[in-house]
């Protein structure tokens, strides 16, 4: 008997409706009024890019669109915590689009030492990241131990690619500010102080924020917790991608409590780590309890979003 849960992730209805909803959303949070134009193509753009991701390499071995409706309801939903009329900004969504290219370009490099091309594009991808958040620099080190150990993909002609590719958005950035006189300006987005971390209790993180990462570290957990119970259902390659994705998971999360001050940031990035996971549970699960934990995170999702629009609040 097939449950609520496998209804909705198996229904050809679910992306379109999201879609719709999604809209709505944006709608909701000032698109037009506050002229969010920029973000909202960005933000669209990503969500084509996950579907590509998802039919690509196959995350789920069962039709469904699960993995881009999750995208979108989670993203959605950051947005709505994310956009005031004091902190709207295009840097998080370029960001989170920046780094759903770079996945992109390396599942496809799985098992190939020789894949200069794809390696390239993908660290180019964290480098213009870089360019609006200097701390995405601090994933190339995991990225680059997990293109070896997960998409058996690390040679030294793929990492020389990969640091090419991470410094050619510098080649443009610096000639622009040379042409500009404000060369000043790359020292300082290198300088010690963007490295350093205030505490926790000094973030200034809102509750509409706090429910929201909070609600993104659950279905992370909830979806990693199921994925590794029932991992070997998959094939091999779909299991590295998950473990990968498991992975950049713990080091965003630890990265996020290290430094708070940049919660809307990797909360954009979490999401892309957690929708396959949350996905994956969704539909590949058929029990009563899972049925009703579906039910209650997508009760939660929608109040959770509601909430952020209503009072406006922002990470």
């Amino acid at each position: 008997m097939k449950r609520l849960q496998n209804r909705i992730a198996e229904s050809r209805f679910a992306l379109p409706v999201t879609a719709v909803y999604v809209l709505a959303a944006w709608l909701a949070c000032g698109l037009v009024q506050q002229r969010l134009y920029a973000e909202f193509a960005l933000f669209a753009v990503s969500a084509y890019l996950m579907v590509e991701l998802n039919n690509r390499n196959s995350l789920i071995r069962i039709y469904s669109r699960m993995v881009s409706c999750t995208f979108l309801v989670l993203s959605t939903m950051a947005a709505a915590a994310f956009m005031t009329p004091v902190s709207a900004s295009a840097d998080a969504w370029l960001v989170q689009l920046c780094f759903i290219g770079a996945y992109l370009m390396l599942f496809s490099a799985y098992q190939d030492k020789r894949a200069q091309g794809k390696v390239f594009y993908a660290f180019m991808f964290i480098g213009v990241a870089s360019v609006v958040f200097v701390q995405a620099l601090f994933f190339v080190p995991i990225l680059l131990i997990l293109a070896g150990t997960n998409l058996m993909a690390f040679s030294g002609r793929n990492f020389w690619a990969a640091l090419i590719g991470l410094t050619v958005p510098y080649w443009f950035y610096g000639g622009y500010c040379a042409m500009t006189g404000n060369t000043a300006y790359i020292m300082t987005h290198f300088a010690a102080n963007a490295w350093v971390a205030p505490p926790a209790w000094q973030a200034d993180i809102s509750i509409s924020g706090i429910a929201t990462i909070s609600f993104t570290l659950l279905v992370t957990l909830i979806g990693s917790a199921h994925f590794l119970r029932n991992s070997y259902k998959d094939k091999i390659r779909t299991r590295m991608i998950y473990e990968m994705l498991i992975s950049m998971s713990a080091f965003t999360i630890v990265f996020m409590a290290l430094q708070p001050q940049h919660a809307a940031m990797l909360t954009g990035i979490q999401i892309i780590n957690a929708s396959p996971l949350a996905a994956h549970f969704i539909a590949l699960t058929n029990t009563r309890l899972t049925n009703i934990t579906f039910c209650l995170l997508a009760i939660a999702a929608l109040a959770i979003t509601a909430f952020n629009i209503l009072t406006g609040g922002a990470i």
